[in-house]
């Protein structure tokens, strides 16, 4: 079996350290083959695609576009920092620190910065915000894919882009890790809000071993021993969820859509 949490890799070896109490929380519970490491893939959707997948943390927009129906949503974590509220969260707007503006309308004809169109916090969120602002489907003069968050915020750290969209979570694990990411950069304002990462297992895994996943990622939340590890991750909870759940990814979407906003 595999599992991974590749999503939040600010600080690899906190995560590692919480896959450790995780698993054992699992093993206690019968689960056999359960990894002592977890995977750190470098193509996704492979990966969250595989029938061996016992857990990992994909993202919302992927989930509901290219995943459904090839994995089962097992819940999301609930974090503590700014732009979450519960199981939801938002993306910062990044913006230079000496940039005069704060409206995203100050932005029209200027250059944005992108992990990926398959990314909500990235993109997909910020396409919805964009889409009333839009004049027969254009509003930035530039756009570019720069293939994670954190070349996103240095782009626009560095001149080479206006204004990013980056996952809330992400940004406080550079403000709090790699801090040089950021320095330079400040939050302009924030999405609309749609549910966490979700955690995901394989779409042949069986009921009785989702409810297992679910009571012993509880488990470990509740447990003192992992507190301190937990607090590293921002991590306060969780929540059950399925796929139902991350359908209003698909209605920012369509929504900008509609409006005739169909990429960034």
């Amino acid at each position: 079996m595999m599992a991974s949490l590749p999503m939040y890799v600010s600080t690899p070896e906190t995560v590692q350290a919480f896959w450790g109490y995780l698993a054992s929380r699992l093993r206690e519970a019968g689960l056999g083959d359960v990894p002592e490491v977890l995977a750190w893939p470098s193509e996704l959707l492979g990966h969250w695609r595989h029938p061996s997948l016992l857990l990992s943390q994909a993202c919302g927009y992927p989930l509901v576009t290219e995943l459904r129906d090839q994995v089962r949503v097992v819940g999301t974590f609930q974090y503590g920092v700014p732009g979450c509220d519960g199981i939801l969260c938002r993306s910062a707007l990044i913006v230079r620190t000496d940039e005069p503006a704060f409206e995203l309308s100050a932005f029209r004809s200027r250059k944005v910065a992108y992990n990926g169109s398959n990314s909500q916090s990235g993109y997909n969120s910020l396409r919805a915000l964009v889409a009333p602002l839009a004049d027969s489907g254009k509003f930035f003069a530039d756009r570019m894919e720069t293939g994670s968050h954190h070349k996103s915020i240095e782009m626009v750290r560095d001149g080479q882009a206006d204004i990013a969209s980056v996952d809330c979570v992400s940004l406080a694990g550079f403000n709090k890790y790699q801090p040089d990411i950021t320095s330079g950069t400040r939050v302009m304002g924030y999405s609309n809000p749609y549910p966490g990462l979700p955690l995901v297992t394989a779409a042949g895994t069986n009921d009785s071993t989702l409810e297992v996943l679910r009571a012993a990622i509880a488990k470990t939340l509740q447990d003192s021993t992992s507190a301190a590890i937990r607090k590293r991750l921002f991590i306060e909870g969780f929540e059950p969820l399925e796929l139902v759940d991350y359908q209003i990814c698909s209605n920012m979407r369509d929504q900008a859509r509609q409006m005739g906003y169909h990429s960034l």
